[in-house]
């Protein structure tokens, strides 16, 4: 592939995700995280949710590099600055939650980070087709690993009542995906094959 981009590039993807705290019908009434956990908007299912939006960072080998969350109402844009602290010089993909100049030139101002997304219709893709194809078949292991914690380890759910609780359970479940990957790395498997090494 004559392009900037190589399968061997060095890159980070990020993406979002749901964490339910209640169920919808009986969010108001629930005492949990109230003033922390709101309202927000899940666009792959089309439905409204009450709780946080995870925000993960992971490698090209899908490694989980950086975890955060927020109000499910929180701004994914915003959350790639917590992030991407201490990243430098990478290229950084999202889907289309991340589009925006402003953050596009930030990010590359201030700490060399090229950031890519899909365009919208109604605008002009820089990129040639092969680029654009390579890129969006990358970003797509981020899915890969949020389905596996959302999957295997219903990072998507919430039982815990208190915050501190709550970052508990998500860094243990982080932990045993990177252990998980580890392990397959000893075995010989492909990383991501946590099904050979994690029973749940």
């Amino acid at each position: 592939m004559s392009s900037r981009y190589k399968e061997n590039s060095v890159c980070h993807i990020v993406d979002g995700f749901p964490i339910t705290t209640a169920h919808f019908k009986r969010a108001k009434k629930s005492q949990n995280f109230k003033g922390e956990a709101g309202y927000g908007y899940c666009a792959s299912k089309a439905e409204t949710y009450y709780g946080f939006k995870g925000h993960l960072l992971v490698d090209s080998q899908g490694n989980i590099t950086s975890f955060t969350f927020t109000k499910a109402a929180g701004s994914e844009r915003e959350a790639v600055w917590e992030l991407t602290k201490g990243i430098h010089s990478t290229l950084l993909l999202g889907d289309k939650g991340y589009l925006s100049a402003s953050l596009k030139k930030d990010l590359r101002d201030e700490q060399n980070i090229t950031l890519e997304t899909p365009v919208r219709h109604n605008m002009t893709d820089p990129l040639p087709k092969e680029e654009r194809t390579f890129l969006n078949k990358t970003r797509r292991l981020v899915e890969t690993v949020i389905g596996q914690l959302t999957g295997q380890f219903n990072m998507n759910k919430v039982w815990a009542r208190k915050s501190w609780t709550l970052v508990g359970r998500f860094s243990r479940k982080i932990l045993a995906h990177g252990l998980g990957m580890l392990a397959n790395v000893k075995l010989n498997n492909k990383q991501l094959q946590l099904e050979h090494v994690i029973c749940v």
